[in-house]
């Protein structure tokens, strides 16, 4: 089950990588952004419930679509980019079996427990 839930992902990403193109901008723009929703972790630093919340607010997918569907809505090319990192990066993180923090340890996703 995990590695089907893992292609999906994948295939959700490769989704992102669509829709991007459809943006008509430089794949730099893709490649120097795809980390930046990571900025969510920062939260960790006052407290791990803080960081939770800040972290899981980076990676909701639900949260990524509602940006680009504004964007959309309203022909920014913006807010369309933001929401396809977000949307991109949740994906790509997921396939490596990152996903929404609970909010009592960084390391204990809603898929899995992840090692040290």
């Amino acid at each position: 089950m995990k590695t089907l839930l893992r292609l999906e992902e994948l295939m959700l990403f490769i989704l992102g990588l669509y829709l991007f193109s459809l943006l008509g901008i430089s794949w730099w723009w893709f490649f120097g952004l795809i980390l930046l929703p990571d900025i969510g972790a920062l939260g960790y630093l006052y407290s791990t419930k803080i960081g939770g919340v800040s972290y899981n607010l980076f990676h909701h997918k639900g949260i990524a679509i509602l940006v680009y569907l504004i964007g959309i809505n309203l022909d920014i090319n913006t807010l369309k980019l933001i929401g396809i990192i977000l949307f991109s990066h949740a994906s790509i993180d997921r396939v490596f079996g990152y996903g929404f923090k609970y909010l009592n340890n960084f390391k204990n996703t809603h898929l899995e427990k992840l090692d040290n």
